[in-house]
């Protein structure tokens, strides 16, 4: 894997993780132990014991039930306020250190910035505004979405990693134009 393949796998896992922290964990787990087309160095490569993998599986399924069930969901978010930025530094760091280069606690730091902003932008901004817009309705589907977003980006992050440039710039776009959006709908308070 070269420095911007690796780069663009460690933002696209540590992004993902912000939207569900056990999604990308287990998939790379599932294919660091059973493929070649993600390695992980130590002391990462334990991520493939079947240990995690047999947590990240049960995790997995807390996390999938307890953000579909109303008010669960709200204190799922708070507890993965700290989960995914945690994982999204681990995804980080275990994705970057086959391209070397990159000190392991920036690697950690940029990870834990990603997922966390993810994170921070689900929670804070995007699930209230559905909740309120919706009366708590929309949340399954946009939950259901955002699971198989996580899958999807991990998965592309690492068979496909340029497509996560693509993705991240998009996603970008989205948001920018969405608070410009946001900023223009606001009544300005002059007569």
């Amino acid at each position: 894997m070269d420095t911007a393949g690796g780069l663009l796998t460690a933002f696209g896992l540590a992004a993902s993780a912000g939207l569900n922290a056990y999604i990308p964990l287990l998939i790379v787990a599932l294919l660091g132990r059973f493929t070649t087309w993600f390695t992980l160095s130590p002391p990462w490569d334990a991520l493939t014991s079947w240990w995690v993998i047999g947590a990240m599986a049960i995790l997995t399924l807390i996390e999938f039930f307890a953000d579909k069930a109303p008010a669960v969901n709200h204190v799922n978010d708070a507890i993965q306020t700290f989960v995914r930025p945690a994982a999204g530094a681990i995804l980080f760091a275990a994705s970057t250190g086959a391209v070397g280069g990159i000190h392991p606690v920036v690697a950690l730091i940029a990870g834990l910035l990603v997922a966390g902003g993810v994170h921070t932008v689900k929670a804070a901004a995007v699930r209230p505004a559905v909740t309120m817009t919706t009366g708590g309705v929309g949340n399954v589907p946009v939950s259901f979405a955002e699971d198989i977003l996580a899958a999807l980006v991990s998965i592309a992050a690492i068979v496909v990693p340029v497509v996560i440039a693509g993705l991240l710039i998009v996603i970008v776009s989205l948001f920018v134009w969405w608070l410009w959006r946001r900023a223009n709908a606001m009544p300005t308070g002059s007569t």
